[in-house]
């Protein structure tokens, strides 16, 4: 039997090899095509493992109807935008971001809830998470953009939350600038957002103490990593991966860091990404203890670290994937104008566009103005931190 049989604008592929998104018309029993009744996208990995665990070895995918990131569709060249194009996608972006904060809230409602019941000695159901993980990863294929903006909004009292979240998205990003797989990529983000889950045993008043840690306290919170190792064990489910994810991004190339001590080979790629991605996060979080770095200034802090606790080739590979200029970041243009990178899609680092809202030479707001640094004659002066800013610029994301 082929593995790929097409006909018109169907393709009949193995169950193995489907991906979310495929539009599934129907399944091959006995040689024989079966129409079914709930023809649809796959938007979940469930699905695929039902079909799998019912024994059905092949479907039929409606390859016109099935998402444009599945794999299937050949991506036409892309062509110089007009001006129709150009309101397009306005229209497509302000779309990507009422479905980014709503991805969010769902993924903070989960963990919330999940902490909760960790707290309670609850074992933790994998299911939810790869859910949320797979949306993930279907927001990053199609334009991460709109996710970057709404996960550079943080509060400082969800910081556990969005940490979270945000080393996910961000092992994501990073993983599919490395061209890791699919299915890698799934486990990785799983990791992400469980691998602060042993937290929810520490002290609260060591969690949130706005000051510096005493050496004791410190060795308190490092058990968080002994908690994790315990959490995962009683989670049915849970990958190799997404456990390397969690329990590794306090490790140390020099065998320095903690829980394990892990050295050099012992620490995987996927291990290596955790400690730089959760590091970098981070640095350019508000704490109750500390302000908001600019993404700039915490690039100089992880190089600092290679090689001795970061793996430096995949520090300087990170810092390519995010860019100098993240979007997301807020940035100063040399006419003193402020604005946030907003779109960096098929771009150069240093030609994004950015939205401006503020002006630091008079020191007011301006007109919201969408600036095209690739046709202005204007330039990026210096990334900013929040905190260097006399104004709120949360209501402009």
């Amino acid at each position: 039997m082929s593995d790929s049989i097409e006909s018109s604008n169907t393709v009949k592929i193995p169950v193995a090899k489907l991906n979310l998104g495929m539009f599934v018309t129907a399944i091959d029993h006995d040689n024989s095509t079966v129409e079914i009744a709930n023809a649809g996208q796959i938007k979940s990995r469930d699905a695929i493992t039902k079909l799998a665990n019912s024994n059905i070895k092949f479907v039929w995918v409606d390859i016109d109807r099935s998402s444009d990131s599945c794999g299937l569709k050949k991506v036409p060249p892309q062509q110089v935008p007009g001006k129709p194009l150009a309101r397009k996608a306005t229209i497509s972006r302000d779309a990507q971001q009422v479905h980014a904060k709503k991805l969010l809230n769902e993924a903070k409602g989960l963990i919330k809830k999940v902490l909760s019941e960790t707290f309670e000695g609850k074992a933790v159901e994998v299911g939810p998470f790869e859910a949320v993980a797979d949306k993930m990863i279907e927001s990053v294929m199609d334009d991460a953009d709109a996710f970057k903006c709404i996960s550079a909004l943080r509060t400082k009292d969800a910081y556990l939350l969005e940490h979270s979240i945000n080393v996910a998205f961000l092992l994501v990003t990073f993983g599919k600038h490395l061209k890791l797989d699919i299915d890698t990529l799934r486990q990785m983000a799983v990791g992400g957002i469980l691998h602060d889950i042993g937290k929810v045993k520490v002290d609260n008043k060591i969690l949130h103490k706005p000051g510096k840690l005493t050496p004791e306290e410190f060795e308190h919170m490092k058990l968080h990593q002994v908690y994790a190792v315990e959490i995962m064990e009683d989670t049915k489910g849970l990958s190799q991966i997404s456990k390397d994810v969690c329990l590794m991004h306090h490790e140390k190339l020099d065998g320095r860091g903690y829980p394990k001590g892990l050295k050099g080979d012992e620490l995987p790629i996927h291990g290596r990404m955790s400690c730089i991605v959760d590091i970098f996060d981070a640095l350019t979080a508000a704490r109750c203890y500390k302000e908001a770095m600019s993404p700039a200034a915490a690039f100089k802090i992880l190089i600092s670290l290679t090689p001795f606790h970061l793996d430096q080739s995949l520090v300087y590979e990170f810092i390519r994937c995010i860019g100098i200029y993240p979007v997301g970041s807020l940035v100063q243009l040399s006419d003193e104008r402020v604005g946030i990178v907003w779109e960096a899609k098929n771009r150069d680092a240093l030609h994004p566009i950015v939205k401006c809202f503020y002006s630091l030479k008079h020191k007011r707001y301006t007109d919201v103005t969408m600036v095209d640094l690739l046709k202005a004659d204007i330039n990026i002066e210096r990334g900013i931190s929040p905190s260097a800013l006399d104004v709120d610029p949360a209501p402009f994301y």
